[in-house]
């Protein structure tokens, strides 16, 4: 019988791509893939999983413990790839208590459903269950913002998160390090740099400018764009967490990065470079000429930078995409999903 695993918020931007990626690489596993379907998910982002034998999609959500409880029981589930979690910076200074149900509650949730399912108690395994394996998936927002040039985030930097957003999944993290501390679980966490690629919802910066660019609408711009993030292509975060999840050390962290730091401004007018190319106005005119800048997002953090060394000498891992391929990719995809 193949070894199932859950995967949580697989119909969201990220976890689509992921479970898309594992579903195709190991039949072995079979994948059960457990989404809200909130705004962010879509059924159509693993249309290709429908019909494979090593695949189910259960609509839920991670708060719902006696969900949780039977599709464990049933399917005696042996390792848990989580995603599921608001994250959209905006929407959270906006309405901030969804931000803490979902991603602190939702995922203290699912630690004690898995914890009872594996473990007789601290620190002491069910029979054949000592493999079983809990990842977690973290964004580099829990070490807050760096100055403009120079400095990196690594797995030590403190945590210091300035949103509600940030806040809600620092304590997620914090919360996996204590089951790992307290129960003794087999544990991994994963902090990622800003991903981009395909099925990313609109709501965040690349699919929203590349929407609005051939929607002809203003290309909104916080402050004068001189935000920067490490942007990571989403295939290869996936890669990451396939090897974190088979190979990373128990209660360890990992730090997954790009080495593609590039500010908004930079980012949009690469979009539209493109798009001049790929797809030219009707009127002639360049697409930068529909950049709009807005007042500033309150609290926005100036800089994001991962330093990944610890995942590749340990785990062998590098981003085979750099922002320069993978952007063209991203854009090219957008333009054929519309």
């Amino acid at each position: 019988m193949p070894k199932s695993i859950l995967v949580t918020g697989g119909a969201g931007f990220i976890g689509s791509n992921f479970v898309t990626y594992f579903c195709r690489k190991y039949p072995d596993y079979f994948v059960i893939n457990l989404d809200k379907l909130t705004y962010a998910g879509n059924l159509e982002n693993v249309r290709e999983c429908e019909g494979r034998d090593n695949y189910l999609f259960v609509k839920g959500d991670i708060c719902d413990e006696a969900l949780l409880t039977g599709l464990f029981s049933k399917y005696d589930i042996r390792g848990v790839i989580h995603f599921a979690a608001e994250s959209h910076v905006d929407n959270s200074i906006k309405g901030p208590r969804i931000f803490v149900e979902t991603n602190v509650m939702g995922t203290l949730n699912l630690l004690d459903v898995a914890r009872k399912h594996w473990m007789e108690g601290p620190y002491k395994f069910r029979e054949g269950y000592s493999a079983a394996r809990f990842h977690h998936i973290s964004t580099d927002e829990v070490f807050g913002t760096l100055e403009a040039a120079g400095g990196y985030f690594y797995e030590t930097t403190p945590y210091a998160p300035n949103s509600p957003y940030s806040a809600s999944k620092a304590g997620s993290d914090f919360l996996v390090r204590a089951y790992h501390h307290t129960y003794g679980m087999n544990v991994t966490t994963s902090n990622c740099s800003n991903n981009y690629g395909p099925r990313q919802h609109r709501e965040k910066l690349i699919p929203l400018i590349i929407s609005h660019a051939l929607a002809e609408k203003p290309l909104p711009v916080y402050g004068k764009g001189v935000n920067v993030r490490d942007w990571l292509y989403v295939l290869d975060h996936c890669k990451a967490i396939d090897l974190i999840f088979h190979n990373g050390v128990s209660g360890e962290t990992y730090n997954i990065g790009g080495h593609n730091e590039r500010n908004n401004i930079t980012i949009v007018k690469t979009i539209c470079a493109i798009l001049d190319e790929r797809k030219p106005r009707a009127n002639g005119h360049k697409y930068e000429e529909l950049i709009t800048f807005v007042p500033d997002r309150a609290g926005h953090d100036l800089r994001y930078a991962i330093n990944a060394d610890k995942i590749s000498s340990e785990l062998g891992w590098q981003a085979d995409e750099n922002f320069d391929t993978g952007i063209v990719k991203t854009v090219d995809w957008y333009l054929g999903n519309s």
